[in-house]
């Protein structure tokens, strides 16, 4: 199997992988404006001499036109001239210039463009740029000019750029350097808060950088995640210390009716202690139910099916296992809802429990629909429970003091299972007073919604 060519630039640091991938830029970039600008100073010089050479030459064909061209011809500037006659032979030269052989021949187009010429052949130095312009009688000026001095410049130019582009691509790339890991050193803080944060050090939190940027953005995030999984643990050892303690309980109670039968077996009633140590093994079977309920809301936020259910029907099928519970349907037609049958059946007999544990004399259970929201209340003219612990019974293993008996009370799991129940069916449970009694009402959206 072939390697992969960009597993080695992968295995890089990231600090490594900026600096390269920013210098490479820079590189490519400072190449570019380095022949950018050797191009437009070499076109710009050319396009200079070019244009002396012309207008010198301008001059001549001016001065031959008037009858005025002297010989030697005079210029001031070191232009060559050459003017040849018709016939080729040359005439009119400045001073120092070559009068037995023109420095273009007779194919050279009289257009005035200049064209670079080597000026070895002819004893000078360096490459020539000549123009070539028609003046009357049929004779032809010449003019040339050194482009020696120009591309002497143009070459160190050019090697200043070879050699200083380099040296500044290695100070933009060590700054480059230096700035990534000033930009990285908050995450690398984040990286070693991470690393100490252990289970013995729950409480700390990761260092935010003051810059508010996305690495701030991140650590904050990152520190309300620590805050919600800290809070989240507390939960699970809280639930794990009730659970032990509930628990604890019933494994007595049934460890000592066992071993006082086992200790006076003579003298004990067996169907006693039987039906004991059951209500005990009914106990622990209860809570282990609810433990398991729990578990599987917290796992999963949504239903595990999804199916339209009538409350109505649904609230009168849970309350005929409660002799006397009154059942009255207030909507104008079925208040239907999406989610789990079972689950929701759920939820109504925990509050039934509930109320009817409490009740004096009347439980009562209204369905109805207002706002595209259906509503299930259940009504008991118990004792209540006090405003400030409403909120409070939702939480798992709470019970208030009157619920405290082994015989009478739960474990406390009923209500928060009702309520991780309704917020998985998108909806809302409340408590609230009865006068007497408590009112408890549960909020779920309409199928009509839902779906």
């Amino acid at each position: 199997m072939a390697a992969d060519p960009l597993a080695w630039w992968r295995r890089q640091s990231l600090r490594f992988r900026l600096t390269a991938t920013a210098s490479a830029a820079l590189a490519a970039a400072l190449a570019a404006a380095a022949w950018l600008l050797v191009h437009v100073l070499g076109s710009a010089l050319i396009d200079s001499v070019d244009e002396v050479a012309y207008q010198r030459a301008r001059d001549v064909v001016a001065l031959a036109a008037d009858g005025r061209l002297a010989d030697p011809v005079a210029v001031p500037d070191g232009t060559m001239i050459q003017v040849l006659d018709a016939r080729g032979r040359i005439t009119n030269v400045t001073p120092g210039t070559d009068r037995l052989v023109p420095l273009a021949d007779r194919s050279w187009p009289p257009d005035g463009r200049g064209r670079f010429l080597h000026g070895e052949p002819y004893g000078l130095p360096g490459p020539l740029r000549v123009v070539v312009l028609r003046a009357d009688q049929g004779r032809t000026v010449i003019a040339a000019r050194s482009f020696k001095e120009v591309a002497d410049s143009l070459a160190t130019t050019v090697r200043m750029l070879a050699v200083g582009t380099p040296l500044l691509l290695v100070l933009l790339g060590g700054a480059s350097w230096v700035v990534v890991g000033r930009t990285l050193r908050p995450i690398t803080e984040l990286r070693r808060g991470a690393a100490e944060i252990s289970g013995t050090a729950r409480a700390r939190r990761l260092p935010v950088p003051e810059a508010r940027d996305e690495v701030h953005a991140l650590a904050t995030t990152l520190n309300d995640m620590l805050t919600r999984l800290e809070a989240a643990e507390a939960s699970q050892r809280a639930l794990v210390a009730d659970a032990a303690h509930e628990l604890r309980s019933p494994l007595a109670s049934i460890r000592l009716q066992l071993e006082v039968a086992l200790g006076h077996p003579d003298g004990q009633d067996w169907r006693e202690t039987a039906e004991g140590v059951l209500e005990d093994a009914m106990r622990l079977s209860r809570l282990a139910e609810g433990l398991l309920t729990l578990a599987r809301l917290d796992e999963r936020r949504r239903p595990a099916r999804w199916e339209p259910v009538d409350l109505g029907a649904l609230a009168a099928a849970a309350a005929d296992r409660y002799p006397g519970v009154v059942v009255r349907v207030a909507a104008a037609g079925p208040a239907v809802v999406g989610g789990d049958a079972l689950e929701l059946r759920q939820v109504l007999v925990n509050l039934l429990d509930n109320a009817v544990r409490h009740a004096r004399s009347t439980v009562v259970v209204e369905v109805g629909a207002t706002g595209g929201l259906a509503a299930v209340t259940v009504t008991d003219d118990g004792p209540g429970i006090p405003e400030a612990d409403r909120e409070r019974v939702f939480h798992r293993f709470t019970r208030l003091d009157s619920a405290r008996s082994r015989d009478d009370g739960g474990a406390g799991l009923g209500l928060a299972i009702v309520r991780e129940t309704v917020r998985a069916h998108g909806g809302t449970v409340e408590l609230a007073g009865a006068a007497p009694g408590l009112r408890a009402t549960v909020h779920l959206p309409l199928a009509a919604r839902a779906w």
